[in-house]
């Protein structure tokens, strides 16, 4: 026994064992499933083996050079390379004459055509060419103005349309414009303007000064307490900035410039804005309340010090800081209205 199972060897697993089909239909259907896949994987090997060895085959012929010649021609070279004896070069020079000589007159015709055809090609291309060298410059200008044209209906609008031509036209017109307008308000601020004030104190003290229209209510009072200064020392101890210009019960404030109120023409609460001189409505007769009076008042330059100490009392009562986004109505004095309008 003890020989017996040393040589005993046992098939292969499977469905199928010595045992008997003891696995049971499930094994054996799993068995010949893989015998399936077994027999079709064969078949994809063999096919691509075939399709292997017929790459390979095909390489070859990619890289033989390339034929030149007729058959005939290309038997006799394939006769004569390498070492070959006299006798036998001659013998397929021979054998190769004896093939073409029934032939070679409709070859040889053939290649007479063939040079034909060439030189007529050749001759037209010369006269196209020579055609289009000496074609006039007035012609090919017509020529590729109908063919814009063409491309084109007159009658669209095409304005919207980009364009750069007319767009760096109206650049250029826009920068001349913006010069133009640049040098007339530099022009315009330099003009000299002439200021009537009243220096105020609770009483008026009337004065003129001279300043450019581009100056400032603050460079205005700086130039006023200079000039006030010598009849009232004390001025000469004070900033500009503890001065306030009241034109027209209005407040202005240092930074507005005397070219801001005339261009907007602003107006005030008992007269405009932008006129500095003074003016009285002389109108003789009954009036048309329906017109407005153009009367305009001199502006007040008050210390800060005195405002603050008689804003309840008239005429300060009625001061307020000018704001240009307000609009202050008809112009009213004391708190009646001076120009009434029946509309």
């Amino acid at each position: 026994m003890g020989d017996f199972s040393q040589r005993f060897s046992r098939p292969d697993a499977g469905s199928h064992t010595v045992e008997g089909n003891v696995s049971g239909p499930r094994a054996a259907m799993l068995e010949k499933k893989r015998q399936a896949e077994q027999e079709s994987f064969e078949l994809e090997k063999q096919k691509r083996q075939r399709a292997t060895l017929q790459s390979t085959l095909g390489i070859g012929s990619k890289f033989q050079p390339a034929r030149i010649g007729s058959v005939e021609e290309q038997a006799f070279k394939a006769k004569t390379i390498g070492l070959v004896s006299a006798k036998e070069f001659k013998e397929a020079a021979k054998q190769k004459e004896s093939q073409t000589e029934p032939d070679g007159s409709s070859s040889k015709e053939e290649a007479k055509e063939d040079a034909k055809r060439k030189k007529k090609k050749k001759k037209k291309e010369k006269k196209v060419s020579s055609r289009l060298s000496f074609m006039d410059t007035e012609d090919e200008q017509d020529v590729a103005l109908k063919e814009v044209a063409s491309l084109k209906d007159p009658t669209v609008d095409t304005s919207f349309l980009a364009d750069k031509k007319r767009e760096a036209q109206e650049q250029a017109k826009r920068k001349a414009l913006e010069q133009e307008w640049k040098l007339r308000q530099s022009e315009m601020r330099n003009e000299k303007l002439e200021i009537t004030y009243s220096y105020w104190d609770g009483s008026g003290h009337r004065r003129n000064v001279t300043v450019t229209k581009g100056a400032t209510i603050g460079e205005f009072l700086d130039r006023v307490r200079r000039d006030l200064a010598k009849d009232f020392p004390h001025l000469m101890n004070i900033a500009s900035d503890s001065l306030m210009y009241v034109k027209e019960d209005l407040i202005l404030s240092n930074e507005i410039s005397f070219a801001d109120l005339l261009a907007t023409k602003a107006r005030g609460k008992s007269g405009p804005l932008f006129h500095f001189d003074v003016r009285e409505d002389v109108r003789l007769g009954p009036l048309d309340r329906r017109i407005e009076k153009d009367e305009s008042h001199p502006g007040k330059v008050v210390e800060r010090g005195w405002f603050e100490r008689n804003k309840h009392i008239f005429p300060a009562s009625r001061w307020e800081v000018y704001d240009p986004a307000k609009v202050y109505g008809k112009y009213t004095i004391g708190g009646g209205i001076v120009n009434a309008k029946n509309i």
